[in-house]
Formats: C-alpha cells, structure tokens, sequence
C-alpha cells in the first residue's frame, strides 16, 4: 500500500523542500561572490596610483618676485612647466595675432592676462624650447611659439600645453589640480 501523505524524498534521504533548495543556493551564491571580491581586492587596489606617483600629480609655484618679462620654471609630472608674467606690452601685441596651424585665442589659453602657464615641451617631438625674443624656440627642429604659447612656424603640429591649473592668491599657483 502506497501512502500519498509523504513528500518525496531528495538524494540526501531527506524531504525535497523547494523553499529550503532556494536558500542553499542563494547562500551558496553570496558566499562564493563575497570570497571572489575578497580574492581580487589586493588586485584592484594595486590599480591604484602609488604615493610617489599621487606626490608629482600636484604642484605648487610661488609667484614671489617674478617680475614682467620674466620665466619661472617648475616641475609637474616630470615635466618642466613655463610659468610667464608677460608685460603689458605683449599682452596687447598678442590679442591681435593668431596662429595659423593651431588657431586659438589668447583668453583661452590664460586665467590672467599678465600669467601664461604651459607645460614646457614642443608638441613636435618632445624638446624643451628656449625663451627666445618674443616668444620660445624649440633648438631641435626650429618651432617657434609666441607668448602665448602658440605655435606661429615649424614642424610643431599644435600649441604648447596648457596644465590643469588655478590660483590660490596673487603669490601662488597650483598646478594639476582643478
């Protein structure tokens, strides 16, 4: 005689319950992704930038003394970084000339007038150019930028950098953060 009152057993002599097979699995599941995420965080993390890396992200030009006509130089990311204060008379010459290869507007290369900030390499083969007359000169295949850092003739295909940059007060710049 076959009683119709016993719920079919399962593998495991025990039951089959569809509820009780739900939450096995979806134990199973959590568990085997939480272990997965634990396995490749240390892989994840080594993605990030390292300390030296995130030192030379950020860096900081102090203004003091830099006189009208004048260059400082500094060091981002390796790079050498040209900051100029132009003099009133060649903040005028150059609002009214353009480069022909790289057109580009003077206003939109500066956040003050009398400071340009470029980054210090010509965009032809990676030579540092020389503050020459009116403008830089790259000494390797002749490009010439003018103070605003345009490109005016020469193998160089685009105008020099302009860094991510901003001003803390009259006296200091950081570059590479916004």
């Amino acid at each position: 005689m076959t009683n119709f009152d016993t719920p079919p057993l399962g593998a495991d002599g025990l039951p089959d319950n569809p509820e009780r097979r739900d939450f096995l699995e979806k134990g199973t599941t959590a568990l085997g992704a939480s272990t997965l995420a634990a396995a490749c965080w240390p892989y994840i993390a080594s993605m990030n930038p390292s300390r030296d890396v995130q030192a030379k992200a950020v860096t900081q030009v102090d203004l003091t003394g830099l006189r009208a006509g004048e260059v400082r130089t500094a060091e981002w990311q390796g790079k050498p970084v040209f900051v100029f204060r132009r003099t009133d008379e060649q903040i005028a010459d150059i609002r009214t000339s353009r480069s022909k290869i790289d057109p580009a507007a003077d206003y939109e290369r500066v956040q003050k007038p009398e400071l340009l900030v470029v980054v210090g390499i010509c965009t032809h083969l990676g030579c540092i150019p020389n503050r020459k007359g009116e403008g830089w000169m790259c000494p390797c295949h002749g490009s010439l930028y003018d103070n605003s850092g345009r490109v005016k003739r020469g193998p160089a295909p685009a105008n020099l950098e302009v860094p991510p940059h901003h001003f803390v007060d009259e006296k200091k710049i950081i570059i590479g953060q916004v």
